[in-house]
């Protein structure tokens, strides 16, 4: 790629890692779901007006929008608010390529292949390593609800390689469209009325930045550049950025809230990290050797 779409990609990558950053911000100013569901609002407003709406059928924008907006998301954004360190939310949370690689196995038949399965089976001690640890230190919950906020991740992936190649921000959007109400009801359910009224009449102008930033930044900018560079260069080039986003989450969470990183934290993420990169290239290395 050339330095200029080069520095782009890292863009993207110190972006969606410093999100980390603000999701914590908002989830300490609001209730979590509320707060879902206000970063899915401005994520579709005003932009639904200024995007197609994808030429697919219904269907998949429902299911992607519930998958990753009211379940994922809901999960990810709760378990924070609980406690989990945002750092180790960043890195756990990619388990999600793991999950994805089982679904589409089970759901569109494609096979892993030998260096996949080894990769995954290495990420998943290292997630193991992380639950002893956490069980250890702090109540296991939060934990949990990352690696299904992962597992959500993985099913709005496979529903979402059911959209073809679509311009990807336009599918985000709209599907950012699905989870505003239902999110809503369920705060209003979940987190009484007068939390949400609690919450309305004491927002901060960081809790509006938070909300611009996860709506606005991450998803409108991010996505937007993502797909332009995913469209410019081949997947093989671009997609092994995102392996550095944890790593800006984990660096954030230490420089922001003093997050410590034991010395189990520190392999675990290791050993999920080398996972990762045997996921990500060690079929290419071995071809290249041939």
């Amino acid at each position: 790629m050339p330095l200029r779409d080069t520095l782009l990609t890292l863009l993207v990558v110190f972006i969606w890692g410093t999100s980390f950053v603000a999701i914590r911000f908002g989830v300490d100013e609001m209730p979590p779901i509320l707060f879902t569901a206000l970063r899915f609002a401005f994520s579709a407003l005003p932009a639904v007006f200024f995007l197609p709406r994808p030429k697919i059928a219904l269907w998949i924008i429902l299911a992607y929008g519930t998958t990753l907006g009211v379940i994922k998301f809901s999960l990810l954004f709760i378990a924070i608010k609980l406690g989990m360190p945002i750092g180790l939310t960043s890195i756990v949370v990619q388990m999600q390529v793991f999950f994805t690689i089982l679904l589409a196995f089970f759901v569109y038949g494609e096979a892993p292949t030998r260096l996949q399965i080894i990769g995954a089976l290495i990420a998943f001690a290292g997630i193991v390593i992380f639950g002893y640890a956490r069980a250890q230190a702090a109540p296991l919950l939060p934990f949990v609800m990352v690696l299904g906020a992962a597992f959500f991740w993985g099913v709005s992936n496979v529903i979402g390689k059911k959209a073809g190649k679509v311009d990807m921000l336009a599918f985000v959007v709209w599907a950012s469209l699905v989870a505003p109400l239902p999110l809503l009801g369920l705060s209003w359910l979940v987190e009484g009325p007068e939390a949400i009224a609690a919450a309305a009449s004491a927002l901060s102008l960081k809790g509006i930045g938070s909300i611009a930033f996860v709506s606005y930044v991450a998803t409108i900018i991010g996505f937007g550049l993502w797909g332009r560079l995913l469209s410019k260069h081949p997947v093989s080039a671009v997609t092994p950025f995102a392996l550095l986003i944890p790593v800006v989450g984990m660096a954030c969470g230490v420089i922001f809230f003093g997050e410590v990183l034991t010395i189990p934290i520190l392999i675990g993420s290791g050993v999920v990290f080398a996972g990762l990169l045997i996921n990500v290239f060690g079929d290419r290395l071995v071809r290249s050797r041939r």
